[in-house]
């Protein structure tokens, strides 16, 4: 009997029309892999980048079991655990972090292709250094997010690739043979860049960025949060830490932590790794011990009305799906944690006109700045 996907839930955080909880390419992995998932010893099954728990919870319901799991985006963890608990599946598996226990030994790996080719180099040179010598990667993903670029990446550390035929615009890479790799940690990448002038009569401002593969713009610093630093005031609002929201490399956080040395900052991002890389970032440029960064959905972890100031450069896509539903999460819950009269200071894509839901959910807004792709606006709460 089929696996029930109809029943998967996707992650509180999205769920809508056209937002599936799995896909086809989902599907085709499952397919191509079965044969060599069906002689398993229990813990020889790791899968990384399982959306929702598709992947796992097909393989746990055809008698997988000590399957370990990696997934960036903690709203993916809580979905693959309510999707495990509503099918009776809880113990099948265990999530753990892109690292040395999650791969070592493991025979077959199921991986959803990432769209950035530093996150598939990340999890490829890990499972090449960890797993067993004679395990197989079956890498599958839409068509129309995969380019001929993953096979370089994948035949880099594997001596053998093979590729399936295409089925409802999926596909699956299959590697085999791992070359011989380093058992290091995974380091990120690095950069030094400039801030941007903020005036004639301030000093110019380097930054040492860090980013680990699949973070937002990746050791660079993207116009949005270009535009953001360039016209943050001075004088901040005063009252608990700063917030860095959604702080993907920590590059917001850190600069807020060197321009304010006597304040403390909260970094939160929902991917393992930002968070990462905004740890390494605020190392690198000696603010650690005033930066705080943690993996949440939101900012969970702040109480109401603790903070005067969050800065947020809202993310727009859930996987490969464009949708407005997240900011407006992030807009509710940044005017929760805002004490009265606490600002929030949001760059957004100017074509999403995000105004009006700052206004309603916030309180009143002022525009900044603006140019074609980028608008900046200060809403202060009721």
């Amino acid at each position: 009997m089929e696996f029930a996907f109809e029943t998967l839930r996707r992650a509180p955080d999205v769920e809508g029309p056209g937002l599936a909880a799995f896909d086809t390419a989902d599907r085709l992995l499952l397919d191509e892999s079965a044969s060599a998932r069906g002689t398993l010893d229990a813990g020889a099954l790791a899968v990384i980048g399982d959306t929702h728990g598709a992947l796992t919870l097909a393989s746990a319901d055809a008698g997988a079991r000590g399957i370990r799991v990696h997934q960036d985006a903690l709203t993916g963890e809580r979905a693959l655990a309510r999707n495990a608990a509503a099918l009776g599946l809880e113990d099948a598996f265990t999530s753990l972090p892109l690292g040395v226990e999650l791969l070592r030994g493991a025979k077959v790996v199921l991986l959803r292709l990432p769209r950035s080719l530093d996150a598939l180099d990340d999890m490829a040179t890990m499972i090449a250094a960890h797993a067993d010598p004679e395990v197989i990667v079956f890498a599958g993903g839409r068509l129309k997010h995969m380019a001929v670029s993953m096979n370089e990446v994948l035949r880099r550390r594997f001596a053998r690739l093979d590729v399936t035929h295409a089925r409802q615009k999926s596909r699956v890479l299959v590697a085999r043979v791992p070359l011989p790799t380093p058992r290091a940690p995974l380091a990120p990448r690095s950069a030094r860049i400039a801030l941007p002038e903020r005036g004639e009569h301030l000093p110019a401002e380097q930054i040492v960025l860090c980013a680990h593969g699949g973070v937002f713009a990746g050791a660079t610093l993207d116009i949005g949060t270009r535009m953001l630093l360039a016209h943050l005031p001075a004088d901040l609002p005063a009252g608990g830490p700063l917030v860095d929201f959604a702080c993907g490399t920590g590059v917001v956080g850190t600069t807020l932590a060197l321009r304010n040395p006597d304040r403390r900052v909260h970094a939160s991002d929902v991917s393992a790794a930002a968070c990462a890389s905004a740890r390494a970032t605020a190392a690198a440029n000696g603010v650690a011990d005033r930066v705080t960064v943690a993996q949440d959905d939101l900012l969970h972890v702040l109480p109401d009305g603790s903070t005067g100031f969050v800065a947020l450069n809202p993310p727009f896509h859930s996987g490969a799906a464009v949708t407005d539903a997240i900011a407006a999460r992030m807009f509710a819950d940044a005017a929760r944690a805002l004490r009265p009269g606490g600002e929030l200071w949001t760059v957004w894509n100017s074509p999403l006109r995000y105004r009006a839901a700052l206004e309603r959910l916030v309180g009143p807004t002022r525009q900044v700045a603006r140019d074609p792709k980028f608008t900046l606006t200060v809403s202060t709460r009721h």
